[in-house]
C-alpha cells in the first residue's frame, strides 16, 4: 500500500522512543469544522455555536447504524450540532444520565430546540420539518418504496446471517433470496440517471446506507459473499458514495463490523466454505486489501495514513497500556516496535512473549472510533508484522466475545475507571 508519508526504510535494532514518535505524528485536525469525522463533540461548519440547534445522542463506538443513518443526514446538511455519546448495552452499561433522558435506553435520540425525539426515521422526519429535505425527503412518493426495498433486503439479510443451524440446503436457499432481493436493488440503481437510487444523491441514499454497508462486511466474513463484485450497481453505488466526505467521516471497515454485529444482532453464523474460511482469515490476519478488487473501498489510500494512525495512538497510549493484558514494560516495548515499523523503520525485534499483547490491541481497533479505515489498515499491517516477528506464542489471551463486547467498555478511555479493556474511542 502507499501514501503512508514516508520514502524509505529508516534502519534500526531499538524501536523508536515515544518522544522521537510524537515528533513524528501530525497535529490534531479540526474536528469541529474540518470533514466527518467519529471524534468530534460539536460539529459547526463554519457557524457559532449560539447557533446549534440539535444535540445527537450516539453511541461511543460508531457502531449504530441508525445513529449513523441521522449523523450522516446532519453532515450532509451541515446542520451545526453537538454531540452526547452514549455507551451500548452490548459493550458496557447505559448512562444514568441517559436513562433518565431516554427511559429506553435506546438509540440514537436527537434534542431539536430542546425537545427531544427518538427513533431514527421520526428524527428525519422532525430534521426535515426544521431544516427541509435533503434533496427527496423521506416522504416523498420517490423515496417510500425505496424505504421499503430497503426493509426487504434487511429481512433477507436477516434470515441468512442470522439463522443459526442452516443446513447445505438452507443456506443455498438463503443466499439464493438474499440475492435475489440485492439484484433488485441493483436494478433500482440500474435505472437510475446517476449512481445513487434516484437522480442525486437523496434521504433514500441516507436510508440504504449503514444496513448495506454492514451486509457488505458481514456476508463476506459469514458466508463468503461478494456484494460489491456480485452486483455491478451497488458497486458503483459505493464508489460514489466512498467519494463523499461525509459518508468517508462514518464510514466503517469489515473487520470492525464483522466484530460488532453479533452481539447486535443476536448471532452471526459461518457458512463453512472454503471460500468463507478465506474470507474470514483474511479479514481477521490480513493482509490487506483482503481481496482484488478490494471488497471494502475503493479509495485509494491517503498520504499520511500511516501517521494519522500513530497520531491516535499516541493520544491514548497510556490508556492503551493500562488496558492491555500484557505485562507493561513488555508492551510497551513491543508498541513501540510496531510503531517504528508503521512510520518506516525496518521492524526492531519485539520482545519475546509479547505477541498475545499485540494481538489484543490489533483485535480491537475499531474503525471510524479510532481511525479511518485506510489508518487501521496500516496500524493493524505493523501490528501484524511485529506479532509475526516476536518469539512465543503467537494465539490471542481470549477469542473476541460474541454474546456481548464488555471487552470494548468505553469507560477507561473517558477516565472513569480502568477496570474493563477497550481501545482508542
Amino acid at each position: 500500500m502507499a501514501g503512508n508519508g514516508w520514502s524509505g526504510v529508516i534502519e534500526t535494532t531499538e524501536p523508536l522512543g515515544w518522544e522521537e514518535l510524537a515528533a513524528l505524528a501530525p497535529a490534531e485536525p479540526d474536528r469541529v469544522n474540518g470533514p466527518a469525522n467519529a471524534q468530534a463533540l460539536l460539529r459547526l461548519f463554519g457557524a457559532s455555536e449560539e447557533e446549534v440547534r440539535v444535540t445527537l445522542f450516539r453511541d461511543h463506538h460508531a457502531w449504530c447504524p441508525y445513529c449513523q443513518k441521522v449523523w450522516l443526514w446532519l453532515e450532509e446538511k451541515q446542520i451545526p450540532y453537538r454531540i452526547r455519546k452514549v455507551t451500548m448495552f452490548c459493550y458496557g452499561e447505559k448512562e444514568r444520565w441517559f436513562r433518565q433522558l431516554v427511559p429506553s435506553g435506546m438509540l440514537p435520540a436527537l434534542q431539536l430546540d430542546g425537545r427531544l425525539i427518538t427513533e431514527s426515521d421520526d428524527i428525519l422526519l422532525a430534521l426535515e420539518r426544521a431544516f427541509g429535505p435533503l434533496n427527496r425527503g423521506m416522504t416523498d412518493p420517490a423515496v417510500l418504496p425505496l424505504r421499503q426495498l430497503e426493509r426487504l433486503l434487511f429481512r433477507a439479510w436477516c434470515q441468512w446471517l442470522c439463522s443459526p443451524g442452516l443446513s447445505p440446503a438452507q443456506e443455498e436457499r438463503a443466499a439464493a433470496q438474499f440475492d435475489r432481493v440485492a439484484a433488485a436493488v441493483d436494478e433500482v440503481l440500474s435505472s437510475s440517471p446517476g449512481p445513487y437510487l434516484l437522480e442525486t444523491f437523496s434521504s433514500a441514499d441516507v436510508v440504504i446506507t449503514p444496513y448495506i454497508e454492514r451486509m457488505s462486511a458481514s456476508l463476506f466474513y459469514y458466508k463468503g459473499y461478494p456484494l460489491r463484485s456480485r452486483h455491478p450497481a451497488i458497486a458503483a453505488w459505493f464508489e460514489a458514495m466512498e467519494t463523499r466526505p461525509t459518508y468517508l467521516g462514518t464510514q466503517s471497515d469489515f473487520h470492525t463490523h464483522a466484530h460488532d454485529l453479533p452481539p447486535q444482532m443476536g448471532g452471526c453464523h459461518d457458512w463453512v466454505t472454503p471460500e468463507q474460511q478465506a474470507a474470514q482469515r483474511r479479514v481477521d490476519e490480513g493482509p490487506w486489501p483482503v481481496a482484488s478488487p478490494d471488497p471494502e473501498t475503493s479509495q485509494p489510500e491517503p498520504e499520511g495514513s500511516a501517521l494519522v494512525a500513530l497520531a491516535r495512538v499516541l493520544k491514548h497510549r497510556q490508556t492503551i497500556a493500562a488496558v492491555n493484558p500484557d505485562e507493561p514494560e513488555r508492551f510497551d516495548r513491543a508498541l513501540r516496535c510496531a510503531l517504528s515499523t508503521l512510520v518506516g523503520s525496518s521492524l526492531p525485534q519485539p520482545p519475546a512473549g509479547s505477541a498475545p499483547g499485540l494481538r489484543y490491541l490489533r483485535d480491537r481497533i475499531s474503525v471510524p472510533r479510532d481511525m479511518p479505515l485506510h489508518a487501521a489498515r496500516r496500524l493493524r499491517q505493523a501490528l501484524g508484522a511485529a506479532i509475526g516477528a516476536a518469539e512465543g506464542p503467537k494465539e490471542a489471551m481470549s477469542a473476541l466475545p460474541r454474546q456481548h463486547r464488555r471487552d470494548q467498555d468505553p469507560r477507561p478511555f473517558l477516565g472513569l475507571d480502568r477496570a474493563p479493556a477497550a481501545i482508542t474511542p
